[in-house]
């Protein structure tokens, strides 16, 4: 028992005697990887525009992720630069429901029915449309970013460090709308078109059997799809302070795990049309959030 007691409490010791506290000599390598990067945006840029729409900008990806590569390498003592791109889209979409109504009070859009009517000739009438023909909108929010990144290194121990740093870059955001009309339903798409099909027969219903020829097939005449896609967006600066920790698994091999603040700000008037045209009463906008970034890279 005396020997179990002394060889359990001399392991803590022996174990911290693998590694070394500080580096002995300065480190200079350099490593590149795969950098997914998580941010929890506070909000989406354009909301309000969006829900207007009928689209819940709750819907979007959260976190919102970027794909990228990060890489960093070593220059002078403990100092260290490197650099990160990536670039993520979510989408969110809806089908709305339409009612038809007519307008007889000369004022543009709905307008509900008074409570009371003194003249039942002059109300506007609605009912729902069953029809196929139905719009869709589909929004889609990308966000790409572009950086350089300083930091300090602290080593822990001879595999473990500790640094802290920031990215400073350009980034960049865009916000498209495609508004369609004829969207499918799953309830009407394995409907027939034409009629009622019993026993491989098609019934087809048209006005005068003897006046049908070859070329009145009486077929359903296809409405014509239309649809519109704007694409807003805008350019600024983006900075992020973090806080990383990197573990170096093999001799080539290593993880990386950072935290940090993502900053960015558009100002009014800085969204463009189709990357062309300046909206100059565009609202301002930010990019902020808590952001998290793993990296699995190849190097020292």
């Amino acid at each position: 028992m005396k020997k179990f007691v002394f060889v359990l409490g001399w392991l803590p010791i022996l174990l911290w005697g693998q590694y070394d506290p500080y580096a002995l000599e300065e480190n200079y390598g350099g490593g590149i990887g795969y950098s997914p990067m998580y941010i929890a945006l506070d909000s989406i840029p354009g909301s309000a525009s969006l829900r207007q729409l009928g689209l819940d900008p709750n819907q979007f990806a959260s976190p919102f992720v970027l794909q990228g590569g990060e890489g960093f390498a070593q220059i002078s003592g403990r100092w260290r630069i490197g650099g990160y791109a990536g670039i993520g889209s979510s989408r969110i979409s809806a089908v709305p429901t339409v009612t038809l109504y007519l307008n007889r009070d000369g004022v543009e859009g709905y307008q509900a029915p008074p409570a009371i009517v003194p003249d039942w000739s002059v109300v506007d009438s609605a009912v729902a449309y069953t029809g196929s023909f139905l719009p869709s909108i589909r929004g889609t929010f990308t966000f790409a970013l572009g950086a350089a990144g300083v930091e300090y290194a602290m080593p822990l121990f001879r595999d473990l460090e500790l640094a802290a740093g920031a990215l400073m870059g350009l980034g960049r955001i865009n916000l498209s709308v495609d508004q369609t009309s004829g969207t499918p339903r799953w309830s009407s798409s394995f409907s027939s078109m034409y009629g009622d099909i019993t026993d491989s027969t098609l019934y087809y219903q048209v006005q005068d059997v003897a006046e049908l020829t070859s070329t009145q097939t009486g077929g359903l005449e296809a409405l014509p799809v239309t649809s519109r896609l704007v694409d807003v967006g805008g350019t600024f600066f983006n900075f992020q302070p973090y806080v990383a920790l990197k573990w170096q698994v093999l001799d080539r091999v290593g993880l990386r795990l950072s935290v940090g603040f993502n900053k960015g700000s558009l100002p009014a008037g800085g969204w463009t049309l189709n990357n062309s045209v300046p909206i100059s009463d565009s609202p301002a906008a930010t990019v902020q959030g808590l952001a998290f970034r793993t990296m699995l890279y190849f190097g020292l």
